[in-house]
């Protein structure tokens, strides 16, 4: 017995390509899904925080309440870089692009964007020093050269390594934005 309402056989032609009505344009939001690498890297300092939080439950029981305390504190430092780790990447808005890191978060308005393009150039492979052949979306502002354009989004981030056609759909989205709300 066939469930239509639980296969992928239907056609999605009558999707709309514009906004939905109750489609907040001020919020920001992240024109990509996170990719494998970023949401298993989370997932393991998750599961690193469930050990330790048993580890300080285990303290809490002997009697060891000091202990337990900065075990407890760990956890929360690991819980917390965890998410963070999740809510890395670029985000836009209609205020503006907005690049989160592990410990920073730089936002730059529309109306400071020179330009926004995708270049092939090195790129760093998952944020290590070692740098590989790919592309990389960079957002040239218009206070600072050209030069020193640091890349948004590069094809081999936790995002984005592997899935070459996630990059292309994300550039293209980060591209659209940018032309949409810089000049307006």
């Amino acid at each position: 017995m066939p469930l239509p309402f639980l296969t992928a056989d239907r056609t999605f032609d009558a999707a709309p390509d514009s906004a939905l009505p109750y489609d907040d344009r001020d919020r920001w939001r992240r024109p990509y899904r996170p990719g494998p690498w970023r949401v298993g890297g989370a997932a393991l300092w998750l599961l690193l925080a469930s050990f330790v939080l048993f580890a300080a439950v285990a303290l809490a029981l002997t009697g060891s309440l000091g202990s337990a305390g900065v075990v407890l504190g760990v956890a929360l430092l690991i819980i917390v870089g965890a998410l963070r780790i999740l809510r890395m990447g670029v985000w836009v808005s209609a205020r503006g692009v907005r690049q989160v890191g592990l410990v920073y978060t730089r936002t730059v308005p529309w109306k400071r964007v020179a330009s926004v393009r995708t270049a092939q150039q090195p790129v760093r492979w998952l944020g290590l020093p070692r740098t590989v052949q790919g592309q990389a979306l960079t957002l040239v502002r218009k206070d600072r050269s050209p030069k020193d354009s640091a890349p948004l989004l590069t094809t081999h981030t936790m995002d984005f390594v592997g899935r070459s056609s996630a990059f292309d759909h994300a550039a293209d989205a980060v591209e659209a934005w940018a032309a949409e709300y810089r000049h307006g």
